[in-house]
């Protein structure tokens, strides 16, 4: 991950959010939905990327914001 990237992680039951660096989640939520739309409003308000990780931790998907810096040209 970039410096500052948001990584949303399943943990002890819980999904959480956490950016690059940091050794705590800076939220935790009930359900997957939850944590992403947080995790999605903080890689926003950042300029990073969103690192979503299914519940057994491997990437399952990424998301670069603003999208004008995603070093992939496809849609999507």
């Amino acid at each position: 991950m970039a410096t500052g990237d948001i990584d949303t992680y399943h943990e002890n039951g819980q999904w959480k959010n956490r950016p690059e660096g940091n050794d705590r989640a800076t939220s935790r939520h009930d359900t997957k939905a939850e944590a992403e739309a947080a995790g999605r409003d903080l890689a926003v308000e950042r300029g990073t990327e969103h690192v979503i990780k299914k519940q057994d931790g491997t990437i399952g998907e990424k998301n670069t914001y603003p999208r004008s810096r995603d070093p992939r040209e496809i849609p999507g």
